[in-house]
């Protein structure tokens, strides 16, 4: 086989390590935060009237393996990335990775090119004409590259990280939020109706 090709198991492999999950299994600290299906930041708000985002990177770039497929992306394809990540008094909570497909910079995703330090789920929750599809989640190790990049910003570095996903669509356009929770989201009080959810 040439270079650059994979053979069977390799694709096995590489298909499991990035597999994502439609349900949560088992109770941890981390669940309540996961499985609130509001605002994300407007949950951290409540909790910290010192929430910040710090826009870490912003432009052109390849989807990772694993976030093709629910955007129905070919391989190659140039979206645009967005990674922030959400501080409280300086103590980063969530590494927030977003990817967004070139074809809806210029139609409903427009607006999304300008948001600087503004966090991006405000703007899409506060549109009505955006729909949400069903969370996903993932414990994150060092294989993948999202937990590499979150934990840049950890001067404790835990084996694994807890994301969750979703796709938001307008006007049939996708884009695609993956939230990163760091430990310090622990030092917060969870969710109120998530917890009664899980009991």
């Amino acid at each position: 086989m040439g270079c650059g090709g994979w053979h069977n198991h390799e694709l096995a492999l590489m298909t499991i390590m990035y597999l994502w999950h439609a349900t949560l299994v088992g109770h941890f600290p981390c669940r309540p935060w996961l499985t609130d299906n509001g605002s994300l930041t407007q949950s951290l708000k409540r909790r910290c009237p010192d929430l910040r985002v710090v826009r870490l990177h912003q432009g052109p770039g390849l989807p990772h393996y694993d976030e093709r497929p629910p955007l129905a992306l070919k391989p190659r394809r140039l979206s645009l990335i967005r990674d922030v990540l959400l501080t409280c008094a300086g103590r980063p909570l969530i590494y927030a990775h977003s990817v967004i497909p070139t074809a809806g910079l210029a139609g409903p995703w427009r607006r999304l090119t300008r948001l600087g330090n503004r966090p991006l789920g405000e703007a899409l929750f506060a549109d009505p004409l955006v729909r949400r599809h069903p969370l996903q989640y993932r414990r994150l190790d060092g294989r993948h590259p999202l937990y590499r990049a979150a934990i840049e910003h950890l001067t404790v570095k835990p084996a694994a990280l807890w994301a969750r996903r979703s796709v938001f669509v307008r006007d049939d356009h996708p884009i695609l939020v993956t939230e990163v929770f760091l430990p310090e989201v622990l030092r917060l009080p969870p969710p109120q109706h998530a917890l009664r959810r899980a009991r």
